[in-house]
């Protein structure tokens, strides 16, 4: 048996195919068999007003292919050169290894694994945003 398997905490809601789906009260699993399926957590989601840098913006992008709003062979290249920008900025190892893994996510089609490897880049951003400022 293959396919997503997500484990949802009570309560917690998940995008599938466009539907909104809300667990109930109890910790649940789901095994989601339907291959290509859209399928994105909503704790995950970036809300558009929040769209306000370099990582957020690539992050929204791969959201937009989850939830199914974007075609994926539309935004490979634009993904891929924004990621490419984001490592000539972000040059230390951890950075590029994260940059590395949403790379290569994004060319085997794993666009949920590339938006939790550039989201694990947000609070350092933010750090840069924030020296960059004083």
């Amino acid at each position: 048996m293959s396919g997503l398997v997500l484990k949802l905490s009570p309560k917690e809601r998940v995008l599938i195919n466009g539907a909104v789906i809300e667990n109930g009260d109890r910790r649940s699993r789901l095994s989601i068999m339907t291959p290509n399926a859209h399928v994105l957590r909503l704790r995950d989601a970036i809300h558009p007003d929040e769209v306000t840098t370099p990582v957020r913006r690539v992050c929204f992008v791969a959201q937009l292919v989850l939830s199914g709003d974007a075609d994926p062979a539309d935004q490979r290249l634009p993904m891929l050169r924004r990621i490419e920008e984001l490592s000539r900025i972000m040059t230390d190892t951890d950075s590029r290894n994260h940059l590395a893994a949403a790379t290569d996510a994004i060319i085997a089609g794993q666009y949920y694994t590339c938006l939790k490897a550039l989201r694990s880049l947000i609070p350092r951003e933010e750090r840069l945003l924030a020296v960059a400022r004083i």
